[in-house]
């Protein structure tokens, strides 16, 4: 394997947490490269659920060394809980995770101050998560960020932390918001890095080792490549490059390294919050994609609860995912939804101002009042049955995976009908 990297070719939640855990089965270390809380990963293993939202996945494989990359931003708070939940249900799980020294923390104020702003563009709100992912954000690109190196002086760490949040506290008052309690914020903060002090790493170094002794190393990207700040589809998208370039920022490996990149694709198209979304399909079809909520592999958010919108495949934009991170490997999640439907539209095309294009546009406007050009393939109708190979899917499937790997002309490794690691044909 050497170096890999698994990305979303979508809006997110298209099963990562699910490959990660697979895949992670033959790798050494798995890293978690950007975003924050903002994202969640649920593993269903043997009937157990775990929801992950800062921690790899690989988490969950015994010997597995996990890393939080420098690309993330990290609540210590929300980070400690995390980790405090999963060092009861796994072995030796402080043995082998590490926190770069080089990513930054996500403070109180920045969670206080994206409640605000969303609050603040009322209607026009992008939908974020307000897990302050964006205000963190902000603050390392004008560097003013408080990092995870920082926290090794805690005496100084804490001055850092007063002086930011009486900053922090002024333009709060300023946008109408009520100012953070200085000593609870505090306090909340330090004991949290008190518990995560000992994980913190120089993880560039560490992973520059183990690329020099060989190990197979899996980079795991959060959201998808369709809420990438520079390539999805802006301004609704996250505040990180959710693409297979940002998972290389997020880590300090070169792409010299990389030997393959893992495509995720889920079966339909789904997105939570707001923005353009072609193929949303109507208030029926949406609420039998979506499910009841009664179990994980139902279409609501892991990390807010929200239901997914839910629409038809969208291969343009599947295409654009595949292309700007080079995937050469295709896993194709949620196949067995699919088995309710007589009929499959997937989306080939784009009508704007009359004119067709299998280009995905940069101007957002453009995408939202544009008309899909769809194909109509037959479903099959019946539940999936238990499979380990491709050619054990009914033919109508074989023929929509097919279709699917054809107009991505990237190849398909695997299908994954349902949410237990078993459940995966290759």
């Amino acid at each position: 394997m050497g170096v890999s990297i698994l990305i979303g070719l979508q809006w997110g939640d298209e099963g990562k947490g699910k490959f990660v855990d697979i895949l992670a089965e033959k790798s050494d270390v798995v890293v978690r490269c950007q975003g924050g809380a903002n994202a969640g990963h649920t593993v269903v293993i043997g009937g157990d659920v775990f929801a992950m939202h800062l921690i790899p996945s690989g988490i969950l494989r015994e010997n597995k060394v996990c890393v939080i990359g420098n690309g993330v931003v990290a609540d210590p708070a929300g980070l400690a809980r995390e980790f405090r939940e999963i060092r009861t249900r796994i072995r030796d799980a402080e043995k082998r995770f590490f926190i770069s020294d080089r990513a930054h923390l996500v403070m109180p104020w920045h969670k206080r101050l994206d409640s605000l702003a969303e609050e603040g563009l009322g209607s026009a709100s992008i939908g974020t998560t307000r897990k302050g992912i964006g205000p963190a954000y902000t603050d390392k690109t004008r560097r003013a960020g408080l990092r995870w190196h920082q926290i090794r002086d805690r005496e100084a760490f804490a001055e850092r932390f007063r002086s930011a949040l009486r900053e922090a506290n002024r333009l709060i008052g300023l946008l109408g918001g009520e100012p953070l309690p200085e000593g609870e914020a505090e306090g909340e903060v330090l004991s949290a890095i008190d518990e995560l002090r000992p994980y913190v790493a120089d993880t560039a170094a560490l992973l520059h080792r183990y690329v020099r002794e060989g190990k197979n190393i899996l980079l795991e990207g959060a959201q998808g490549a369709m809420l990438d700040v520079d390539f999805g589809t802006y301004p609704f998208v996250t505040s990180s490059n959710t693409t297979s370039a940002g998972c290389l920022t997020g880590t300090g490996i070169p792409p010299t390294k990389v030997q393959d990149i893992h495509g995720l694709l889920k079966a339909f198209s789904t997105r939570v919050g707001s923005g353009p979304f072609p193929t949303e399909a109507d208030s029926l079809t949406a609420a039998m994609l979506r499910g009841s909520g009664s179990n994980q592999w139902d279409e609501f958010g892991t990390t807010t609860g929200r239901p997914r919108r839910c629409g038809w495949l969208d291969l343009v934009v599947a295409r654009h995912g595949a292309r700007i991170n080079g995937a050469n490997r295709l896993h194709i999640t949620k196949l067995d939804i699919l088995s309710q439907f007589a009929e499959l539209k997937i989306c080939t095309a784009y009508r704007i101002d009359g004119v067709e294009t299998s280009d995905f546009p940069a101007d957002a406007g453009l995408l939202a009042s544009c008309e899909p050009v769809y194909e109509t393939l037959p479903g099959w109708k019946t539940e999936l049955p238990p499979c380990r190979s491709l050619d054990d899917l009914p033919p109508e499937a074989r023929n929509y995976v097919r279709r699917i790997s054809e107009f991505l002309e990237v190849e398909t490794a695997s299908v994954s009908y349902g949410p237990d690691r078993g459940q995966t044909a290759f």
